[in-house]
């Protein structure tokens, strides 16, 4: 017996655990790879928070197989020992550290056909827009149908194939028990990884158009869902409209009742010449009208499928201005050149 027992590491401690993680991280990221750490959404309460995420625990604590070996995975998942999980179609790899780093890969069976052609007919004209899908805002029939237990998105045990070269004999050791809760960890900021883990196209369960949040207001106008845009964005917004790309009007004067024989100036944009006050420039006009925001900056990155250094360099600014402007809220404060670029590709957009 105590042979048998000799083989397997003695307890690491979570401090010690911690520690040994952030140094072998900071290690290979020297070594320039690139780690994608993973934690639970609360230290000592739910795993995920959002719909795609809860769903896939309560999918996998629903096969007694696995309930009895995956609380084994929560506290390393919580307390940091999960140094890496990356998500590719058919496959999970992942790092855990234990008493050492062991290496993780779980190989997922591609969703059938069969099925998915069946979920995307009952589906059909019932998901109306890429934000719904993405945030679980769903009907409950549709909401019963991808997650149903045999016919919805998950994978059952027969089609979750597990591999890690830790000494457990247990097919789900700890290490991969805190791998599967980390993805519904990371469905919380990234669901459509659920459908590429299954390998299909989470747009082809859409109805209508995939921005279908940019609805027309009363006045005609395209206006964005506000409140949409703040739940997928995890940022706070101000109601935007979306002016209309107009390269052909005056800018429009407030009239002000006159108190005197003073004659009141027009209203004259910051970004127009001096000349512009007597001759009607179209640039001008539309450059006043238009408002960046946080927001229709990373909407508008999305759409165009642009990475942050793509849009960096379109309007000659740095990665890092990107990614602080889209953790802004209400309109950008932008120099004139700046404000000139994004509005061109603004336009180039909606053309």
């Amino acid at each position: 017996m105590s042979r048998y027992y000799s083989s397997y590491p003695e307890y690491t401690p979570v401090a010690v655990r911690q520690k040994k993680a952030k140094k072998h991280a900071a290690a290979l990221k020297r070594k320039g790879k690139t780690l994608e750490p993973v934690m639970a959404a609360t230290p000592r309460g739910k795993i995920a928070l959002s719909f795609w995420g809860q769903a896939w625990c309560r999918h996998l604590e629903s096969y007694s197989d696995y309930s009895n070996r995956l609380p084994r995975g929560r506290s390393y998942l919580r307390n940091g020992s999960v140094l890496h999980l990356a998500v590719d179609t058919g496959r999970i790899d992942a790092m855990v550290m234990g008493s050492r780093c062991y290496m993780q890969t779980i190989r997922i069976d591609p969703l059938p056909a069969k099925r998915w052609k069946a979920i995307k007919k009952r589906c059909q004209g019932k998901v109306g827009s890429l934000v719904e899908l993405l945030l679980g805002k769903l009907s409950d029939e549709v909401m019963a149908l991808v997650t149903d237990r045999k016919e919805g998105l998950f994978p059952d045990p027969d089609s979750i194939h597990l591999d890690c070269n830790c000494p457990d004999w247990a097919e789900l050791c700890k290490h991969l028990a805190a791998i599967l809760y980390g993805l519904g960890a990371k469905l919380d900021s990234a669901p459509e990884l659920l459908f590429k883990l299954r390998g299909v196209d989470h747009e082809e369960l859409i109805a209508t158009d995939p921005y279908a949040l940019v609805a027309p207001s009363a006045s005609g106008r395209r206006t964005l869902d506000a409140s949409a845009l703040s739940e997928v964005f995890d940022i706070e917004l101000e109601e935007v409209e979306l002016a209309p790309v107009r390269r052909t009007h005056k800018t429009a004067v407030k009239k002000v009742p006159r108190k005197g024989p003073k004659k009141v100036p027009r209203k004259r944009s910051r970004f127009a010449s001096r000349k512009s006050r007597d001759i009607a420039d179209p640039e001008a006009s539309f450059l006043a009208d238009f408002y960046p925001s946080a927001a229709l900056v990373k909407l508008l990155r999305l759409e165009l499928g642009l990475t942050r250094r793509d849009l960096a360099d379109r309007l000659g600014v740095s990665p890092q201005t990107v990614a602080n402007w889209e953790k802004r809220s209400g309109r950008l404060n932008l120099q004139p050149r700046t404000h000139r670029a994004l509005a061109e590709l603004y336009g180039d957009a909606q053309a």
